[in-house]
């Protein structure tokens, strides 16, 4: 209350007279209302969302894509592989007693962990996607169609980290019907997309997104397909593909050499 009467006193005070309009002498004057101030939880809203492209067509989809992938190297995508890589480890001790803790052989139990296979497949995960990107370029709601485009591209940049890695480290299941279990592709992608709904629309928004993410790890440990290892780094793989392909001017830095007296400084500056 004491900082609007504040705020209301400096707009008074900054009228000519330092008084209120006569609207019989200024009714012009009278009649033009101020512009609509944003409230700072406006201002703070504004900050945080990333910034709606011009175009969210399929050209603009793809067109992403790529220059997603040269963002990969990005330091903050190295710290968080460092920092899943160190959890991974970490819960690699438990890898071969942890599944037969979450094992139930009450049918409600299995019931229900049973869909978790099912929410967290690539197919159905992408089709969500393209879902939300449908909708908003149907009726011409930007914002939803960039959602549902990034959702998209973390889901295809996710699906091209996963596959090399398993591929490469070729870790059997615990279930032993392959050689894919390391990391968990259902972990990567629903953390993926929880990570994109949290870059656009805030924690609070993103809770049932990381809350369903987290559902589906469960259930591949239940299932015995997935060592919680796998699960763990899975999450981190999905996390790093959010945060890439979702842009943030914060996420930004730009690095430019001056010359100063004696030798070369390097000016870091945050690019918005």
């Amino acid at each position: 209350m004491v900082f609007t009467a504040s705020v209301l006193a400096l707009q008074l005070a900054a009228l000519p007279g330092g008084g209120l309009i006569d609207q019989s002498q200024a009714p012009e004057q009278a009649q033009q209302a101020p512009p609509p101030q944003q409230t700072p939880g406006d201002q703070k809203a504004e900050a945080t969302e990333p910034p709606t492209p011009p175009h969210t067509g399929i050209r603009a989809l793809f067109g992403n894509l790529v220059e997603d992938i040269t963002h990969l190297p990005a330091m903050q995508n190295v710290y968080l592989a460092a920092i899943a890589g160190g959890l991974a480890a970490g819960a690699h001790p438990a890898d071969q007693t942890f599944n037969a803790r979450l094992r139930s052989h009450y049918d409600a139990v299995n019931t229900v962990f049973a869909p978790g296979k099912y929410i967290g497949d690539t197919p159905e995960q992408v089709a969500l996607s393209l879902g939300t990107y449908a909708f908003g370029r149907a009726f011409s709601e930007p914002k939803v169609s960039h959602l549902g485009m990034d959702l998209v591209q973390a889901q295809l940049l996710t699906e091209m980290l996963v596959e090399p890695l398993k591929f490469a480290t070729r870790r059997e299941r615990p279930d032993g019907s392959n050689r894919q279990s390391f990391p968990s592709g259902h972990a990567a992608i629903t953390f993926a997309t929880a990570t994109v709904i949290e870059r656009h629309l805030g924690w609070r928004k993103s809770v049932l997104g990381y809350a369903i993410a987290s559902y589906v790890a469960a259930s591949r440990l239940h299932d015995n397909r997935h060592y919680l290892s796998d699960v763990v780094f899975g999450a981190g793989v999905g996390a790093i593909a959010g945060r890439t392909v979702v842009h943030h001017a914060a996420d930004y830095w730009a690095i430019a050499p001056v010359s100063v007296p004696g030798g070369v400084a390097f000016v870091v500056t945050r690019v918005k």
